[in-house]
């Protein structure tokens, strides 16, 4: 009898310690967690969202305006060798141990499964504390727990990348006549781009005009939380990514309202057609206002009144005799 009270009496006082580890993991990583997502509200999420046809796993190239690298894409439907079609009926990715969290995400959790087994029957996470494997135990819990939390992170972040330049305006100047465009080399030869067939794409300053329009228009819907409006902007595949932040913010009780949106410079990366479709990866550089206000009483919870500046991968798609749709948004590194 003593045997067994000791037993469970050790039993206790292990699941507290982990509780507590836990806990403080937890405490630390939830402040990082919530500023990310205040401090990137705007549409996209701050993240890399989106398809780029049979070259989303392909970085576009540096231009003056982005002249670092781009983020890998968070979120895509794109699978490896796949263009776009397959894209737009690829199913969602899954949770945080789904697909969306691979290899890892599976592996995490059926260690974390085993684990939990252990505990419920007396046998603690990695088989109790005791006998010779006690510190590399509880160095592993450790490990392990702090892997998780980082996964729950990344789940939180996915659901709640020269040629011819495109507007070097100063920021007092609009669309239309002062815009000025410029000729540069590389994968596009004075507004040209080659795909992989090697058929030329020409954009044409009333392609420019429309990318333009883009950016603010998509900003515009986001901020009304007009999806239907979206849909006449983006792809299906960027919506389901949008309409996700949306329900999101309402889960917080909070609206991202996007204002002021000026296009200050843009350089074309790349563009190409690939099959019936057309593809243009523009960099763009923009200044906007970026606040989260409280559904009820309209305070600012998050952002700033002050007027900011972004600079962020756009990529455009446009199937025949259809207008330009936002296809994917990559972050700059």
């Amino acid at each position: 009898m003593p045997g067994i009270w000791e037993t469970n009496m050790n039993f206790s006082q292990r699941s507290r310690s982990l509780f507590k580890t836990i806990a403080v993991v937890l405490a630390l990583a939830l402040p990082t967690a919530l500023a990310i997502s205040s401090a990137d509200a705007r549409v996209g999420g701050g993240m890399s969202s989106g398809s780029r046809g049979s070259r989303t796993y392909s970085a576009p190239p540096s231009t003056t305006t982005a002249p670092g690298s781009t983020s890998q894409f968070n979120r895509t439907y794109t699978q490896p060798g796949a263009g776009m079609n397959s894209a737009a009926t690829a199913p969602a990715r899954g949770g945080l141990f789904g697909r969306g969290g691979g290899f890892l995400g599976g592996l995490a959790a059926g260690f974390l499964g085993a684990g939990l087994l252990g505990m419920l029957f007396g046998g603690g996470l990695f088989g109790g504390l005791g006998g010779l494997s006690s510190i590399l135990g509880l160095i592993i819990q450790i490990v392990l727990v702090v892997f998780v939390v980082r996964l729950a992170m990344s789940w939180w972040q996915r659901r709640h990348t020269p040629q011819a330049a495109y507007a070097n305006a100063d920021a007092g100047s609009g669309p239309g006549p002062q815009t000025s465009y410029r000729s540069g080399l590389g994968g596009g030869l004075g507004g040209f781009g080659f795909g992989a067939n090697n058929a030329p794409l020409e954009i044409k300053p009333v392609d420019y005009e429309a990318f333009e329009r883009l950016l603010g228009d998509v900003q515009t819907a986001w901020s009304n939380e007009d999806v239907a409006k979206l849909h006449t902007l983006a792809t299906p595949e960027m919506v389901s990514y949008f309409e996700q932040d949306l329900g999101q913010n309402r889960a917080r009780n909070v609206v991202n309202k996007v204002t002021n949106v000026k296009l200050l410079q843009g350089d074309l990366a790349e563009a190409w057609r690939e099959g019936e479709t057309d593809y243009a990866t523009v960099a763009l550089r923009f200044a906007l206002t970026d606040k989260t206000l409280d559904r009820n009483t309209g305070a600012v919870v998050a952002g700033s009144e002050q007027p900011g500046e972004v600079t962020e991968v756009w990529t455009f798609a446009r199937r025949p005799g259809g207008a330009w749709e936002l296809s994917a948004i990559q972050q700059t590194n």
